[in-house]
Order: structure tokens, then C-alpha cells, then sequence
């Protein structure tokens, strides 16, 4: 059977993409990447943070590191990846990151009513028990 590995997410930066290159010269960007979530619970709205590691390569990544930087939104299209590497003592780590596809850039914030990182509330889900 085919696998199907696709990644959709919309979120802010939380930090400043690390440019680097390859051996053979392929630009490689990373960056993390915040993705929040509002959800009714009983009464209560709720709020909850998915963190993630993304990376990009070629023309896409030198642009990430030219012109994004700590808190813009992006859009990120891509698949899910897990690494695996072990330490120099000799201990097994690995860690899930999604490479991009592509990365489009959001339209910086307006400030709302004078006041710096206001953003209209949309998207509310319900909490179901399990």
C-alpha cells in the first residue's frame, strides 16, 4: 500500500531562520515555527501551542533567511520527517520536523486599536471527551 505524508500549517516564527549550506552548496534554512489552537472546554476558551521544527532547502530557504524573522506568519506545505542520529556517547536520539515544500509569507499584523500583536479570534473548536 501507498503511503500519503502531507503537512499543512499556518503559524508564527519563534525565532529567526538559520541559514546554512550543504557540502555540495544547497542552501538549508530552519526555523521553528509555533501553530496555536483555540478550543471550548465545558465553558472555558482554551488555548493551546503546537511547537515545530521546519526546514527548507534551495531558493526557498535563502529567501526564508533573507526576509522572515522571529514572530511573522508563514503558511508551510510539506511532509512530516523523523531523523535519526546517535550522540557521540554513543546514545540514540531522532526527532520529527517537516520539510517545506513551500513556505508563503503572511502579511505582517496590523495594529489593532493602538495596541501591538492583537489578532481577531477565529477558529474556535469543541473539546470532545474521548
Amino acid at each position: 500500500m501507498t503511503g500519503f505524508n502531507k503537512v499543512i500549517l499556518i503559524g508564527n516564527l519563534t525565532k529567526n531562520p538559520e541559514l546554512r549550506y550543504t557540502p555540495s552548496g544547497t542552501p538549508v534554512a530552519s526555523f521553528g515555527l509555533a501553530v496555536n489552537r483555540k478550543f471550548r472546554q465545558a465553558d472555558e476558551l482554551r488555548d493551546e501551542v503546537c511547537y515545530v521544527d521546519i526546514v527548507v532547502f534551495g531558493k526557498q530557504a535563502e529567501h526564508c533567511g533573507q526576509y522572515l524573522s522571529k514572530g511573522n506568519g508563514v503558511i508551510v506545505d510539506g511532509r512530516l520527517q523523523q531523523r535519526r542520529w546517535e550522540t557521540e556517547d554513543g546514545q540514540k536520539r531522532s526527532k520529527h520536523e517537516v520539510v517545506a515544500q513551500t513556505v508563503t509569507f503572511l502579511p505582517k499584523r496590523q495594529e489593532a486599536a493602538g495596541e501591538p500583536g492583537q489578532a481577531e479570534e477565529t477558529g474556535v473548536e469543541e473539546e470532545f471527551p474521548n
